[in-house]
């Protein structure tokens, strides 16, 4: 039996994982915890540590592990980039999962985006468009950062020089190099993602949309069980996945 316990456990994530757990008979939650709660007291027991609440906390969360010896999958986004050298860090001591977005379908966009963008070629405008509910705090999503850095990486260009978040006013031309941002929120939407490979003549669309959390939660699950018998070290839901 693989012990976890949920930081978070109050926010939409942490009700979804904690509604998809009983799917999960190998994994038993001994604590859900929020802010506010005192996470130590529950390390003894667990095995491995499954955190979606907010990056502010992921500084305590990560020390904790590192200090216990706990596994952890990681869930928050919208980190700065001390927070993400302190997770960076952390991998050299305990195993962990640190990923933009857990949901297999997700995954598979990610893996579906590198083989577009290495098969279309340089000819091809780079767009990526992604809405979600009106409460997210974080613009763009952590999802869309991934796509973004995967459309950089094929192109072997560095992101922070090329990104372009929305469009306003006299622009000029769109530029061959660019690759294209764009936040939209309303609603309850819970996950729309868009990667956009324009060209004159045709375009290719590759979309993911997610309807509720519990294919987010199912995949979290999923990356704790296979999390606990691997070796310290970064690792993502495309090891996970084993599409590595």
């Amino acid at each position: 039996m693989i012990n976890a316990i949920i930081i978070g456990s109050k926010g939409r994530m942490g009700q979804a994982l904690a509604a998809c757990a009983p799917r999960f008979p190998e994994l038993r939650l001994t604590a859900q915890l929020d802010l506010g709660d005192a996470f130590e007291p529950a390390m003894a027991a667990a095995d491995v540590v499954i955190d979606f609440s907010f990056h502010t906390v992921t500084a305590e969360v990560v020390e904790l592990c590192a200090r216990h010896g706990k596994a952890l999958v990681l869930g928050t986004t919208g980190h700065s980039e001390a927070e993400k050298a302190c997770i960076r860090s952390a991998a050299a001591t305990v195993p962990m999962v640190w990923t933009s977005n857990y949901s297999t379908g997700v995954n598979t966009l990610f893996w579906l985006t590198r083989k577009a963008a290495e098969i279309l070629g340089p000819g091809y405008d780079l767009e990526v468009v992604e809405m979600h509910h009106r409460f997210k705090k974080d613009a763009p999503s952590g999802t869309a950062v991934s796509l973004a850095e995967i459309l950089a990486d094929v192109r072997h260009q560095q992101l922070a020089e090329v990104i372009r978040h929305g469009r306003q006013g006299i622009t000029g031309e769109r530029t061959a190099t660019e690759i294209g941002m764009h936040s939209l929120r309303g609603g309850d939407v819970v996950g729309d993602h868009t990667v956009i490979f324009a060209t004159p003549g045709e375009r290719v669309e590759l979309t993911h949309k997610a309807s509720n959390r519990e294919t987010f939660a199912a995949g979290a699950l999923r990356a704790a069980q296979w999390l606990v018998t691997q070796k310290p070290g970064m690792y993502d839901m495309q090891d996970v996945l084993g599409l590595k």
